[in-house]
């Protein structure tokens, strides 16, 4: 009698697609793409745009579930930082299109990829939209600029709980003058490349290809410490207040300028025994810098002696081998952390009780000049975040 009353409400269910996707909008991504085989039906409701866009919308701020870390310019090893799934991650990036110049990632928003060719001489760069959670990706239209300009950088902007749409920005040089540049917009919503308005200006060392999407917004930020941002809704163009100088040094030495969880955070770090540093972050109004956090590694080189290196990087000034990989904030302050990559390991320190938990194990390059074990093979911009992601690229 129990059993044909399962049986029952189980086909009452299966029966009403409204109370089905109510009950399906309630689980995880990798879950959801496990049941689009149960049925033609399953497959066609979990892969509709407007279930898909539902999913994203009951999960505005989802959690980061891996890092993609560059290998090489086409190499990308996957690193899980959800201490559940202990298995091997179940996609590979490489592959998901056939491009014989090879694939490269770009950037990460909000579950997409930005990625391209590599450019060869005498071929066209080609920029592809990409969702690894469900292995599907865009081919993106050529950009509609003159061919003898200079392409500075191409970045994604994905606000998936505002639209299921995304747009990509194209930064790319003029013929007026070395400091005034043109911007292209692709809209995923219209599938065209189309100008925006006015030459901005900025100045010479704009590093735009490695632009951070937050508030709205696309942010760009040069060695000297000069900023832009560009409002995508609004296509207008703006400047993030001065940065604080923390410390007098005749230049400036960014390590890390990432957003998390909905903020943006930068951090400097100086001088050889730069175990002690703050974390910036700017408000939402973009009315100043502020301290968010005082981070102190000294017990982490007291933990990890390898750390330590036996000379004198010349090219950072320091005694200690450690790179930021990512900031990665929490609901609870008390739970935001640090991904560390040391030699040999990568590790997750929280900010506030100092305590480390070991991700990966690398293996050391022996260079043969004794610095095998201090040898550091990724940099913070070459760390990109993953969220589980039902988003259609």
């Amino acid at each position: 009698m129990h059993c044909s009353n399962f049986i029952s409400s189980a086909e009452t269910i299966a029966g009403n697609e409204d109370l089905l996707a109510e009950i399906l909008l309630l689980l995880p991504p990798i879950s959801l793409l496990r049941f689009r085989s149960v049925s033609r039906s399953w497959l066609s409701l979990i892969s509709s745009a407007r279930f898909c866009h539902l999913h994203t919308l009951l999960s505005p701020t989802p959690k980061i579930s891996g890092v993609f870390l560059r290998k090489s310019p086409t190499d990308f090893q996957f690193l899980s930082l959800n201490s559940s799934n202990s298995s091997p991650f179940p996609f590979k990036f490489h592959g998901f299109v056939e491009d014989p110049a090879g694939i490269k990632i770009l950037q990460s928003c909000n579950g997409l990829l930005l990625c391209s060719s590599l450019c060869k001489i005498g071929a066209t760069r080609t920029y592809y939209v990409y969702n690894p959670t469900i292995h599907r990706s865009s081919s993106i239209p050529p950009i509609i600029g003159d061919v003898s300009t200079v392409i500075f950088g191409v970045n994604l902007a994905f606000e998936p709980f505002k639209s299921p749409h995304y747009k990509l920005i194209c930064v790319r040089s003029t013929a007026e003058s070395m400091y005034h540049h043109q911007i292209e917009i692709y809209s995923s919503e219209t599938g065209v490349w189309t100008l925006c308005g006015a030459l901005i200006v900025a100045p010479f060392d704009m590093v735009f290809d490695n632009g951070v999407f937050w508030n709205g917004a696309i942010h760009w930020i040069s060695p000297r410490g000069n900023s832009l941002y560009f409002d995508v809704s609004n296509e207008r163009i703006g400047r993030m207040p001065t940065l604080p100088i923390l410390e007098r040094r005749n230049s400036r030495r960014f390590r890390y300028f990432g957003e998390s969880s909905g903020h943006l955070h930068l951090m400097e770090i100086y001088g050889p025994r730069g175990t002690s540093f703050k974390v910036l972050e700017m408000e939402k109004d973009y009315s100043k810098w502020v301290v968010r956090y005082h981070v102190d590694l000294d017990a982490l080189v007291s933990a990890y002696p390898e750390m330590l290196r036996n000379y004198l990087d010349s090219r950072e000034s320091s005694y200690y081998a450690f790179i930021v990989l990512l900031l990665i904030r929490e609901e609870k302050e008390e739970s935001s952390s640090l991904l560390l990559h040391i030699p040999g390991k990568i590790i997750s320190y929280n900010i506030r009780n100092k305590t480390i938990r070991e991700l990966c194990h690398l293996p050391t390059n022996s260079r043969g000049n004794g610095e095998g074990k201090e040898s550091l093979q990724f940099g913070w911009l070459d760390a990109y975040q993953y969220f589980e992601s039902l988003a259609c690229a």
